[in-house]
């Protein structure tokens, strides 16, 4: 079978049309095609509300394509540079208004011609990406963020697959990270079934697939909040875990009926079965990398994480995403996910970027009411004053104080603050 014939660019050619158009259409055209591999149509129809900054990841209707450190710059750049009032991401030049494919192409062409890549089109660009991803990733991966089918990916990207075909094994240099935000959502989708029973025992109690498999009601204790899976071996509940297995436990006729059952027949399932149907589900949500024991291993890493984390606040007072990023080595969203998770449990307690142990700390929703109680008792106060009263660093009390006074609720004068009520 013939291969397609791909004109890639040359890479110091697309640098300098890149540093030609930092600002400009031209310069978003080239980075979304270049960069994130996208199609001439999703240039043009791109919004911002499908760039997720926090997730690292431009959303499409039918895939998700991760953002590298220089397009998440230059879009956050771009992001605050200009406001013409447009939610397209690409806008032309002259009129500021969404650009129709005709131009897109015309520009890319111009461009190209300019730098002696005749052969090269807006397409070989979106090729390009393909192929460069391709020889740093497994296949499956690549096919997630591009939206190519496997067989596709055989017939025109042959020359760049081990043995020239797609292979059905990942080769993952590390385990993959968990996104945390996609499989909630996932699990939300999934409730009470198979799949989404599995996937919880699993992620959210640490589960085997024999132990999900063997797990029946007498074993489960929703007042007290444990899994007995045998005299020596409990575990608790997480919260998240009680309403799924309350609907499951509303359905069971027996204690000794298992937990997760075939929604046809009720009866027992196999470890292997519920492994391929939970499988089905993460590669439905895309996120075909990951495998039941990259959550056993998630699970595991959050267990131990709590810990150390609370004991680092404990130690320092306070902790940052930044600072939690440099004690696992982890990513920024996934750093943003641990400390969201902890905050939504009651564990941490959140004061502008820094986390706080919520004994040491007046939460956010309070501040108010007791600066408010101080100052009618106390009379003005200084900034050091309230900082104290409030268990918080000066510079964020600054940005505190700030807010109230432009609400109205603080008056300041000479550096000192007292109620406008007063």
């Amino acid at each position: 079978m013939d291969t397609y014939t791909v004109h890639r660019p040359d890479e110091a050619a697309v640098r300098r049309i890149l540093e030609r158009h930092p600002y400009d259409a031209a310069g978003m055209i080239f980075r979304l095609a270049w960069l994130a591999g996208l199609m001439r149509n999703e240039i043009v129809s791109l919004r911002w509300g499908a760039v997720n900054f926090l997730n690292q990841e431009i959303e499409l209707p039918d895939r998700s394509v991760p953002l590298c450190p220089e397009l998440e710059q230059y879009l956050a750049r771009i992001s605050e540079r200009m406001d013409w009032g447009s939610d397209y991401v690409l806008l032309s030049d002259r009129l500021h208004k969404p650009m129709q494919p005709q131009p897109v192409s015309r520009i890319v062409r111009q461009e190209l011609d300019a730098e002696g890549q005749t052969a090269v089109r807006l397409i070989d660009l979106r090729h390009d990406f393909i192929i460069r991803q391709l020889l740093q990733h497994d296949w499956q991966y690549v096919s997630r963020i591009t939206g190519v089918e496997a067989v596709t990916l055989g017939q025109h990207f042959a020359a760049y697959l081990p043995a020239g075909r797609v292979s059905t094994k990942i080769q993952a240099e590390r385990p993959p990270e968990v996104d945390e935000l996609r499989l909630w959502r996932l699990l939300h989708e999934e409730g009470t079934s198979v799949a989404g029973a599995a996937l919880q025992l699993t992620w959210q109690a640490g589960l085997t697939l024999e132990e999900i498999a063997a797990l029946t009601w007498d074993q489960v204790d929703l007042t007290g909040k444990t899994l007995r899976l045998t005299p020596k071996k409990t575990l608790p509940i997480a919260d998240a875990l009680v309403p799924i297995l309350e609907r499951l436990r509303a359905e069971a006729a027996d204690p000794a009926d298992p937990v997760i059952r075939s929604p046809r027949s009720h009866a027992p399932m196999r470890p292997d079965r519920i492994s391929r149907v939970a499988r089905a589900a993460l590669i439905r949500a895309g996120m075909d990398d990951l495998t039941i024991r990259d959550l056993r291993r998630d699970y595991a890493l959050r267990a131990g994480g709590e810990t150390r984390i609370l004991q680092y606040v404990r130690e320092h007072g306070f902790i940052t995403r930044n600072a939690l990023m440099d004690l696992f080595g982890i990513s920024k969203t996934t750093a943003y996910q641990r400390l969201a998770a902890l905050t939504a449990r009651g564990r941490l307690t959140r004061v502008g970027a820094r986390y706080y142990l919520p004994t040491e700390v007046v939460p956010p929703e309070e501040q108010y009411r007791v600066i408010r109680e101080y100052l009618l008792a106390e009379g003005p106060a200084y900034r050091q004053d309230i900082a104290r009263l409030l268990h918080i660093a000066p510079k964020q009390c600054t940005v505190i104080l700030k807010h109230l006074v432009d609400e109205g609720k603080l008056r300041r004068e000479n550096y000192r603050y007292t109620l406008r009520e007063a």
